[in-house]
Parts: structure tokens; C-alpha cells; sequence
């Protein structure tokens, strides 16, 4: 690590500490060169592969725009949009992979979506998934039927109950 004050190549660790979140390490270092103090921050870079096998680094950003797309006129908020991207990268860096697909990602997505808004959820899986037809669309529903939602009561429209 060079010293930002002095370009020295030489520098030392006074003092390690974990961020809150547990995504970064903040590093205290001094320059024995020049005696000044500064502050680093390392996290762990994590990567998605596209298709077209070009390599950025994964983006929460971007997972908020594609949901938010699916979410359109929905009761879903953008504390809610955050709140997804954060468990989408978490699940994703649980996985210990520095590079991931981004295939990968969008499943990463399905899940928490799901449980978020199942329109949404809809509107998703059938981009994400290439629906051609009806069919696919039915499937989806069928199953989505079949498989209550963790995390939310399932409410039985024709009954009246939860």
C-alpha cells in the first residue's frame, strides 16, 4: 500500500476493524517514512460473468433497476428494493464464489422476490425465464399455487380465510 501523502511503498497496519455490516475491513496505517496516519478500506470484490463472457463487478444497483421494472405499480417500496438487493448479495457472496454467473444472479433474485411480491415475481421469471406462452405463464401459477410463500401468510381468496 503506498502512502497517499508521500507515495512511500512502505507502510504499516496500527489498527483492524470490521465494519458493521461485515462486508469490509477498515484499516488504520502509518507511514514510518513520513509519520502520517491514514485510513484504508478493503471488502471483497465479487464479479458476475455475463453471457457474453464480459466481467464487471456485481451491482446492487443494477438488481434494484431489474426488479423495480417488475415492480411497477406494485405496493413495493425502495426501502423493499434495497432490502431484496442486500439479501441477493448476501446470498450470493454465502456462496464463496469471487466470480459468479450472471444466470446465477437472476436466480439469486427469483427467490426473495417471491416472497417480496408475487406479481413482481411474475413479471420476473417470465423475462428472466423466456416465457413463449400461456402455458409457461401456467405452470408458473400452478406452482407458485402449490407452494405456499415463506414468509407471508397464504390467503385463500375463495374461501375468505388466511
Amino acid at each position: 500500500m503506498f502512502c497517499p501523502f508521500c507515495r512511500s511503498a512502505e507502510t504499516r497496519v496500527v489498527d483492524s476493524r470490521s465494519t458493521e455490516d461485515g462486508t469490509a475491513i477498515r484499516r488504520r496505517r502509518l507511514c514510518p517514512s513520513c509519520s502520517q496516519r491514514f485510513t484504508t478500506v478493503e471488502t471483497m470484490s465479487m464479479l458476475v460473468v455475463k453471457r457474453s463472457g464480459v466481467v464487471e463487478p456485481f451491482s446492487r444497483d443494477k438488481v434494484v433497476s431489474g426488479v423495480r421494472k417488475a415492480c411497477q405499480g406494485r405496493p413495493v417500496s425502495e426501502d423493499d428494493l434495497a432490502l431484496l438487493a442486500q439479501q441477493v448479495e448476501d446470498g450470493l457472496r454465502a456462496s464463496g464464489q469471487a466470480a459468479i454467473a450472471s444466470h446465477d444472479v437472476g436466480m439469486a433474485i427469483l427467490g426473495p422476490l417471491r416472497i417480496l411480491d408475487e406479481v413482481a415475481y411474475l413479471r420476473f421469471a417470465s423475462v428472466y425465464r423466456s416465457f413463449e406462452c400461456l402455458a409457461d405463464f401456467e405452470a408458473e401459477i400452478t406452482l407458485l399455487r402449490a407452494e405456499p410463500r415463506v414468509g407471508s401468510a397464504s390467503v385463500d381468496l375463495r374461501a375468505g380465510t388466511t
